[in-house]
């Protein structure tokens, strides 16, 4: 497990072994998690996308408590998968990491509650699981444009982005602020502190 530059974002780089059958590696280990956040992972929904080339998921969040922690992986093809620190009050705010998820090298990446996610399809039919701490819950979910000129996330050139009606008309940053969707580091500093307690 490897901390990322922003606080609360993990990613885990297994160890692959090969053979001539094809290879294994364990793509999720809940003590080694659980040391790398302060407390095991709770495990309510699990969901799996498969995208084209080009497609662009995000970036997504949920209100805070309890958001949705996010345990993220591609299994097939592969993404650059996008953690942005959308913490009012952090200091990384508006800060974001990209990490390439592929089935070659089989990383997986961690986001605690509160940060942002976002990902697009660098081929196509690329498959991504995500094991989620809290189930789907559409009022208290909300987006974020991930073509932001403020936040500048620097996608591949080359691929044209492909985008849902929703994720196209979501707000900029600095709007869903001004609306206050936006989870305050203060908040989730002590949402996790609470899941610490509990462990």
């Amino acid at each position: 497990m490897r901390q990322l530059s922003i606080a609360g974002a993990i990613v885990h780089e297994p160890k692959v072994f090969p053979d001539s059958r094809g290879s294994f590696h364990e793509w999720f280990q809940a003590p080694s998690l659980a040391e790398g956040i302060g407390h095991r992972l709770r495990l309510e929904q699990a969901n799996c996308s498969v995208s084209s080339l080009g497609t662009l998921r995000g970036i997504h969040f949920a209100d805070v408590p309890p958001s949705q922690a996010k345990y993220v992986k591609c299994v097939r093809g592969a993404v650059l998968d996008v953690i942005v620190d959308i913490r009012v009050g952090s200091p990384t705010y508006k800060q974001w990491e990209a990490v390439r998820l592929d089935d070659v090298d089989h990383r997986s990446v961690y986001l605690a509650e509160g940060l942002g996610h976002a990902f697009m399809a660098l081929t196509d039919d690329a498959t991504v699981v995500y094991l989620c701490s809290e189930g789907y819950s559409p009022g208290r979910e909300h987006g974020i444009n991930p073509l932001d000129p403020e936040l500048g996330i620097e996608w591949p050139a080359g691929i044209t982005p492909l985008l849902s009606d929703k994720d196209a008309a979501a707000p900029t940053l600095a709007e869903a602020e001004q609306q206050g969707l936006l989870p305050t580091y203060e908040a989730c500093q002590a949402y996790y502190e609470e899941l610490r307690s509990r462990a």
